[in-house]
């Protein structure tokens, strides 16, 4: 634990470094003490700034994530809901400012690289464990049997209640935090560090089936089956771990299948969400539905889309017209970010969305950067039945990992093109 939070460097270089330890411990949290981090953070960096890392903000690293805030403010422009319009653009800022305080940051991001991704895989892991404990607490003062933890009560968005966080953002930490610790423990020759980093795997992925957010678990099940092996393993040991993998998830998936509530949440429900027509009086409002109605709107603007601000509202219309009453009361967005872009900002704001994933998983397979690629795999699957970008815990967590890992490479670049002039 010392060697995380103690770094020797110089004092500029070790307030960068707190500021983002910082960020990374609240991220679980409340987003109100990120947003205070982040300004901090902003204002060191600013006082801090040379004019030679100015020059980094023409980078492709910088260019292409800002590109996408650049074109959502853009497009208020003529959104029927402009007030909707500088709200989400207010929570997106961190889209913007996150690869411009990376570029302009003087901290040597690949020398504290796995400290850092360590305190936020240690903060995750202890969010589950707290979140467990919570759960055990409830049941004893309650009386309750020790058997509905694995009850509605205490699956999904009741389990990361506690620390009122949407389910799946608390997934998509509690996964990419998997990867981390995977990626430690196959590195990894001491026996004592791999039995820890073995134990926050296990801890990490009873959180991440308790969480039940369908979209991460399919992302990460992904990973598992094949980006690990790809990218950490070779020869018969990477056939090996292939066929343990697919052991222990199907052993996972018979758990699932004959525990009702997990049976309910990861099987019926998303049978009924991929399924057109209700399925019952309880499954009035399947998301494909939301998703065809999205559909309809997109054909009739498929080039500039509606303006950012525009999705609730035209939904809304939509929903009513064809009774679907409770995704009118509750104002559900499209529930897909893909889809989410066409509606706003049109082939336009879709394609440079993709073209930002693209160049990062390009990115991560030329480096063999295991844990980019994880991110990115993550955030690619979990988008398409989430809008990720429209909460701050999303946006943070997209933001800040895609430039770090981005700059990561682009500051190795400088360094060596600086060492071969010397």
């Amino acid at each position: 634990m010392n060697r995380v939070f103690n770094i020797p460097d110089t004092t500029t270089n070790k307030i960068s470094y707190y500021h983002l330890a910082c960020f990374l411990i609240l991220l679980p949290f409340d987003f109100f003490y990120s947003q205070l981090v982040l300004v901090s953070f902003a204002l060191h960096s600013l006082m801090h700034c040379t004019k030679e890392r100015l020059k980094e903000l023409f980078s492709l690293p910088v260019l292409l994530p800002v590109a996408i805030y650049f074109i959502s403010v853009l497009t208020i422009s003529y959104s029927i809901d402009k007030p909707e319009g500088f709200s989400i653009a207010g929570r997106q800022t961190a889209i913007f400012f996150m690869p411009v305080l990376f570029a302009l940051n003087g901290l040597p991001l690949q020398q504290y690289k796995k400290k850092l991704l360590t305190v936020f895989a240690l903060t995750c892991t202890g969010v589950i464990i707290y979140l467990y404990a919570d759960a055990v607490h409830t049941i004893l003062y309650f009386h309750m049997p020790f058997s509905s933890l694995m009850s509605t009560a205490f699956i999904n968005h009741n389990f990361s209640l506690p620390v009122e966080l949407h389910a799946t953002y608390l997934s998509l930490y509690a996964a990419f935090s998997i990867c981390i610790w995977i990626y430690y423990f196959l590195k990894q020759k001491v026996l004592l560090y791999r039995l820890l980093y073995a134990l926050a795997i296990f801890i990490l992925t009873a959180g991440l089936i308790q969480l039940s957010s369908r979209a991460v678990v399919i992302a990460f099940i992904t990973i598992i089956t094949i980006a690990v092996p790809v990218f950490l393993l070779r020869g018969k040991v990477r056939i090996l771990f292939v066929v343990m993998a697919l052991l222990i998830i199907s052993c996972s998936f018979y758990f699932i299948s004959n525990i009702d509530a997990f049976k309910t949440r990861y099987i019926s429900e998303l049978n009924n969400d991929l399924t057109k027509a209700a399925i019952s009086d309880e499954i009035l409002e399947p998301r494909i539905t939301r998703w065809h109605l999205a559909a309809a709107l997109i054909k009739k603007s498929p080039f500039a889309g509606y303006g950012t601000g525009s999705e609730k509202k035209l939904l809304k219309e939509q929903y009513f017209n064809n009774k679907l009453y409770i995704s009118y009361l509750n104002e559900f967005n499209v529930h897909s970010e893909y889809l989410s872009f066409m509606l706003r900002t049109g082939i336009a704001g879709l394609l440079l969305y993709l073209v930002v994933l693209g160049y990062g998983f390009v990115q991560s397979v030329r480096k063999k950067d295991f844990l980019f690629f994880s991110f990115l795999l993550l955030v690619a699957m979990v988008s398409v039945s989430e809008n990720i970008l429209d909460v701050n815990k999303g946006v943070f967590f997209y933001s800040f990992f895609l430039s770090f890992f981005l700059m990561i490479g682009k500051k190795e670049l400088l360094n060596k093109g600086n060492s071969d002039i010397k």
